[in-house]
């Protein structure tokens, strides 16, 4: 077995550790959860800490239990929140863990019969028929209530950092916490549970319930939340969340995301984000700060991180479609992608509309560039490009002034992508 604790620290995912949690994983496998709130069918990349401890966890000999809240994602964590959340049907949140159960399947071995296989619980499974008057005898009165003030993501809530209070529903949320890690230490011998730095307090409140109710030892272990270097918040982009769905988040932009991040992230990320070993990280470290321009770091990080969330066909296609606006790509590679991504790679280049109807009958170049658009301001100026050999079509020369376009030019029946020199990209989409 290789010592967890070790691996976390040297990736920077280590925050808070309860005393003795070290020798309780290097003693004997163990088994350890991370919580996750099912309130939306994706993950999102801000799961992707708490999901890596566990593969982490997984890779160095123990047996990781990935837990589904679906009660506790009926109430909602008030941990650094603003408001308390809606809450979601019984339908909804059935939908959104059969989602979140295939995506975790990318990262962890649930199927294989090794004795650390990991495994799903969702707390639905033995909250569903507790009481609540048996949940306020059997668990309400071992923890009181000057306990569960003191915890910061209470404190924050009632001392005004916020703009609300909390609800009865919100403050119980930690005892529910509390509870599933007393259920899962009985029920599956589990002595650790782990999450993210604003967890702590959540989590203590469970190792304090099993020592009142058991006697056992329970430990605990965060990992910091991630933030970007320059102290914005990481995985948020202009258009919101990087999420793991290709629905929500193309495999393009997914890669583009970690493609872009700085330097500084990117020493970071690499560490925390993949499972490379320390040798080839700190080498391929070493070899960017020789050459930073070209980037090894963040292409490196890109691949590791899409190939692992969707696949190795996802990441060369993503890749592709990135030397398009950048590279000599071509028609085909152009033809081959789908709308979205397409539309993506163009996002924010000069857009022009034209009617479906008099393309299909077949416009000529010049009235097309300069009249129907404004690619050009004159004709006389699109036929200098176009005769010089400094203008393409869907990735292809076009140097005929007198030929038609037509329909035949249409990607997917709808986009003409045309190219101005090097660097100067227009979309013509055909209503």
């Amino acid at each position: 077995m290789k010592n967890f604790v070790e691996e976390l620290r040297w990736r920077g995912m280590l925050h808070d550790i309860m005393p003795g949690t070290e020798e309780q994983l290097m003693k004997e496998m163990t088994a350890a959860y991370v919580g996750i709130d099912p309130t939306a069918d994706s993950l999102h990349i801000g799961h992707l800490c708490g999901i890596m401890m566990l593969r982490h966890f997984q890779r160095c000999g123990h047996k990781p239990i990935a837990l589904l809240g679906g009660a506790t994602g009926m109430i909602g964590d008030p941990s650094g929140k603003s408001q308390e959340r809606n809450l979601l049907t019984e339908e909804t949140l059935r939908h959104n863990v059969a989602c979140i159960q295939a995506q975790l399947e990318h990262f962890l071995d649930f199927h294989s019969d090794a004795p650390n296989a990991a495994e799903l619980v969702n707390n639905y499974d033995w909250m569903k028929d507790y009481t609540f008057l048996d949940f306020a005898r059997n668990v309400g009165k071992l923890i009181t209530v000057n306990y569960m003030m003191a915890k910061d993501s209470v404190k924050k809530r009632f001392n005004g950092e916020f703009s609300q209070g909390m609800s009865f529903t919100e403050f119980t949320y930690q005892l529910l916490q509390g509870y599933d890690y007393v259920y899962l230490n009985q029920h599956k011998n589990v002595k650790l549970q782990m999450g993210g730095s604003d967890q702590w307090g959540n989590i203590t409140t469970g190792t304090e319930l099993i020592k009142k109710m058991t006697g056992n030892d329970a430990f605990a272990l965060t990992c910091p939340l991630i933030t970007k270097a320059d102290g914005g918040k990481f995985g948020k982009t202009e258009s919101g969340n990087v999420w793991l769905s290709k629905q929500y988040t193309s495999p393009y932009k997914f890669y583009q995301f970690w493609l872009n991040v700085s330097d500084a992230d990117a020493e970071r990320y690499i560490k925390i984000f993949t499972a490379l070993e320390r040798e080839e990280i700190e080498s391929l470290i070493a070899e960017h700060q020789s050459a930073p321009h070209l980037r090894l770091l963040q292409k490196r990080l890109a691949e590791e991180v899409t190939v692992m969330v969707h696949s190795r066909a996802d990441y060369e296609a993503a890749v592709e479609a990135s030397t398009i606006l950048f590279g000599n790509a071509t028609a085909d590679a152009l033809r081959k992608l789908d709308e979205q991504t397409l539309l993506q790679v163009f996002e924010g280049v000069p857009q022009f509309t034209i009617s479906k109807t008099e393309l299909e009958a077949g416009i000529s170049p010049l009235e097309l560039l300069a009249v129907h658009t404004q690619i050009f301001p004159s004709k006389g100026e699109a036929r200098k490009m176009m005769q010089a050999n400094g203008f393409s079509m869907n990735k292809e020369k076009l140097t005929d002034v007198n030929t038609p376009i037509d329909g035949k030019a249409l990607i997917d029946g709808k986009y003409i992508i045309f190219q101005k020199g090097k660097k100067n990209y227009y979309l013509v989409v055909a209503e």
